[in-house]
């Protein structure tokens, strides 16, 4: 079902982007490694790093889904769980929190 592993590695996308921007802003090893372009700092690596997630996780779980039907249901209240939480922990008031 090539089309549930899209939603899911959307959601799980949407998270990863302020999980690692989180991570670069609070870690400064991490804010160094993740600066793949000098004038944009690490919002470069941390936007790479979050589209390179998202990408795996839909080829992972649509290689593994390929031929099965799947309850779409639990599928897209997962994914909006996680796009909900990356959007929440966007915001400064929640991400300095960390």
């Amino acid at each position: 079902m090539p089309g549930a592993a899209a939603i899911l590695a959307a959601g799980v996308g949407a998270l990863a982007l302020p999980v690692f921007a989180i991570a670069a802003d609070t870690i400064a090893a991490i804010g160094r490694r993740m600066n793949f372009y000098q004038p944009t700092g690490p919002l470069s690596g941390v936007t790479t790093c979050a589209i390179a997630v998202w990408l795996m996780v839909w080829a992972m779980v649509g290689q593994r889904w390929r031929k099965r039907n799947l309850a779409l249901t639990p599928i897209l209240t997962t994914a909006l769980i996680l796009i909900g939480l990356g959007i929440l922990l966007t915001f400064p008031p929640l991400a300095d929190l960390f």
